[in-house]
């Protein structure tokens, strides 16, 4: 069956992963880990189909409860044109403890770039998920000439191929199935693992999402989410 091939892929991919982020995932836990125990939060920020990595870390059942999900208004429509970054940040309610993670398969488009820039300069840490062999292949469309992963302080790197499709089928002149969204959310989920039992170990005991569709969930996140609830329903 075709479907065997995205098995196939998808599988391939995560061994990779297990063999080679390791470190990274480590470095990108302890970054999160400081933030959440230091009072910060987690802003994480994708455009386009990155955005279902964004929101993998942010506002779901198991995972951290100090996490928001960056919504810029135009849904990335406008990701190409330099200056759209830069004039979204204006005002962004970012904080002395605070880290962000951006994600980007290429890495090479204004707007996350211009965001990542404005956040580098005051002062906090970024995770970038990125395919990092593909994006140091392409051209900035920035007039820096920098792209994502050269803002990052851990890059976790989702070791995809170039388009970010995967498999190829006889007729068809393009491949289909993407990748990055799946090798994303697990890097990504490791990272919030591996953070929570850094905390753990700490002493500190993180606020973490229950199900709401399990009895008692509404409740017990009620207690939590009261902390964070100003930072978290900012539109920015």
């Amino acid at each position: 069956m075709s479907c065997d091939l995205y098995f196939n892929v998808i599988t391939e991919m995560i061994n990779n992963l297990k063999e080679h982020q390791k470190e990274n995932i480590t470095k990108a836990a302890e970054i999160i880990a400081h933030s959440i125990m230091k009072g910060g939060i987690i802003h994480s920020f994708g455009s386009g189909h990155s955005y279902a990595a964004a929101i993998e870390v942010a506002g779901r059942a198991g995972g951290l409860i100090p996490s928001k999900a960056v919504q810029e208004p135009s849904r990335g429509a406008y990701e190409t044109v330099e200056g759209v970054g830069t004039k979204y940040m204006d005002g962004f309610d970012l904080r002395e403890n605070d880290c962000f993670i951006l994600i980007s398969n290429s890495g090479r488009n204004p707007l996350g770039i211009e965001m990542a820039n404005h956040v580098k300069k005051h002062g906090n840490k970024i995770i970038v998920v990125t395919s990092l062999d593909v994006s140091k292949t392409l051209n900035s469309r920035h007039s820096s000439g920098k792209n994502l992963y050269e803002f990052a302080d851990v890059v976790l790197d989702n070791m995809g191929v170039e388009g970010d499709a995967a498999v190829q089928l006889e007729g068809l002149p393009v491949k289909i199935c993407g990748t990055s969204s799946i090798t994303a959310a697990v890097l990504l989920n490791c990272a919030v693992l591996e953070s929570i039992e850094i905390m753990l170990l700490k002493g500190y005991t993180p606020p973490i999402y229950m199900s709401e569709n399990v009895d008692g969930g509404p409740e017990f996140n009620k207690k939590l989410t009261e902390k964070y609830a100003d930072r978290l329903q900012r539109l920015k």
